[in-house]
């Protein structure tokens, strides 16, 4: 039941349409028994009879845009399923990073939210305490930028989804994944413990070492995403393990990282993996451009389609160096080539789609990529166990084809050379906009 039903019924919507427009505290107009709105917003109390609290504000969504964190008193109020919460303060204590959350400051962030949650209910009671108002009865539930029937569409799709189970991770799956990865470890030093560190063992184990290495990367991004076990906690214990033990890296700043990649993928000052954008490399059109006319030249971008390949060379150790590269083509060939610029505060669907693109499927593939080859439905769904990707692949192309998004999907190689074609033609966009701009 929508907000102002429940205070039609309870005859108190013109007392409070006054005391709003008169600016006075809400919920003081009168006497009134406390309504389950109201246990909604301030829980249950188990000290006597509740007091009675104050009435949610009814809020616009340009009021809404102006908390975007950096406009009135940098405020940051977002709206999920038509509520509205400040998340100024907490922010800082959010579990998945505190920039995260600001990113969808002043705007819709529902798609998100279910997008990075699995246990929806235990979140919402922590979101009580940050509930300050709901969108106005006149208000639509969708932003006026938003495609509201391809939303619609694809939240239908996700019930679809999830009512077939394709949310809940096969373990034996993860198991064959984490056995064959310590299997691969395992050998490449057995290789050199075995048969000396001449030439050939040497090189044996090192590949197997890298390939080991990588795996290991792809299987923690399982676990990041929480896509392992349904428990987050236990997803968080075995990725501490993979990443902060066996590869060196902290779990916690990978995750920070990450997450604001899926919440604003391709999307400058917001997603971190730009942040080589403009020290090393000018990425996407239109920001080269604007490089190239404010005449900022860190470096030669005319030829970043040529350095791209040896920029770490001669930064770390070959085995270092080959994972680093392995994963640097793997997970840029999905992004590089996509459309890169600011925010446009776009609907979740088209955020992603714009943002990435697919390589086609095959067992190799889907090894080599730890199934990154389908980056389209793994950033339409992060917390998707990877086994269940290819059966979601035909409904999310349906649902493209329906609404006239292009669902791009192409061969490794194809995948690999449109990196640098991206970066040369970007490179091309920076140098005409230097000299003649």
């Amino acid at each position: 039941m929508g907000v102002s039903k429940r205070l039609e019924e309870e005859g108190i919507w013109a007392g409070f349409v006054w005391a709003r427009r008169a600016n006075q505290p809400l919920g003081v107009q009168g006497d009134r028994t406390p309504s389950s709105w109201d246990t909604e917003l301030t829980g249950p109390s188990d000290k006597g009879p509740p007091s009675i609290p104050a009435f949610p504000e009814l809020l616009t969504w340009e009021e809404i845009r102006t908390r975007n964190g950096g406009g009135r008193g940098r405020e940051q109020w977002l709206v999920i399923d038509r509520k509205v919460y400040d998340v100024t303060q907490f922010s800082r204590r959010h579990p998945g990073g505190s920039r995260v959350i600001g990113h969808y400051a002043g705007q819709d962030a529902t798609d998100a939210f279910v997008a990075f949650h699995q246990d929806k209910a235990l979140v919402k009671k922590y979101m009580k305490s940050l509930l300050i108002g709901e969108l106005a009865p006149d208000q639509p539930s969708f932003e006026s930028n938003k495609k509201k029937s391809l939303l619609e569409d694809f939240r239908e799709l996700r019930c679809t989804i999830e009512k077939m189970g394709l949310l809940r991770p096969n373990h034996f799956f993860f198991f064959l994944i984490f056995l064959h990865l310590l299997v691969l470890d395992a050998a490449s030093w057995l290789v050199v413990w075995y048969f000396g560190v001449s030439l050939v063992p040497f090189l044996a184990g090192m590949m197997l070492f890298t390939t080991a290495q990588i795996q290991m990367g792809w299987f923690q991004h399982d676990l990041g995403h929480c896509s392992v076990f349904r428990k987050p906690k236990w997803n968080r214990l075995l990725q501490i393990v993979m990443i902060n033990m066996l590869k060196g890296l902290p779990a916690s700043w990978w995750n920070h990282l990450h997450n604001q990649h899926h919440a604003k993928p391709n999307c400058f000052r917001k997603d971190p993996d730009l942040n080589m954008h403009p020290l090393l490399f000018s990425l996407g059109k239109t920001l080269s451009v604007e490089l190239g006319k404010q005449k900022k030249k860190f470096m030669p971008y005319n030829y970043q389609h040529k350095y791209f390949i040896y920029d770490k060379s001669f930064c770390v150790y070959l085995p270092r160096y080959l994972e680093s590269t392995w994963f640097i083509w793997v997970t840029q060939m999905n992004h590089i080539p996509m459309d890169i610029d600011y925010d446009k505060n776009e609907d979740w669907v088209s955020t992603q789609l714009h943002a990435t693109c697919n390589v086609n499927q095959s067992v190799f593939n889907d090894w080599f990529t730890g199934h990154l080859n389908f980056q389209i439905e793994h950033h339409l769904f992060p917390t998707m166990p990877r086994h269940n990707y290819w059966k979601v692949a035909p409904l999310v192309k349906s649902l493209c084809d329906k609404h006239g998004i292009e669902y791009k999907s192409k061969t490794l190689l194809t995948a690999f050379v449109d990196i640098l074609n991206s970066l040369k033609d970007s490179g091309e966009h920076w140098l005409e906009a230097y000299l003649h701009g």
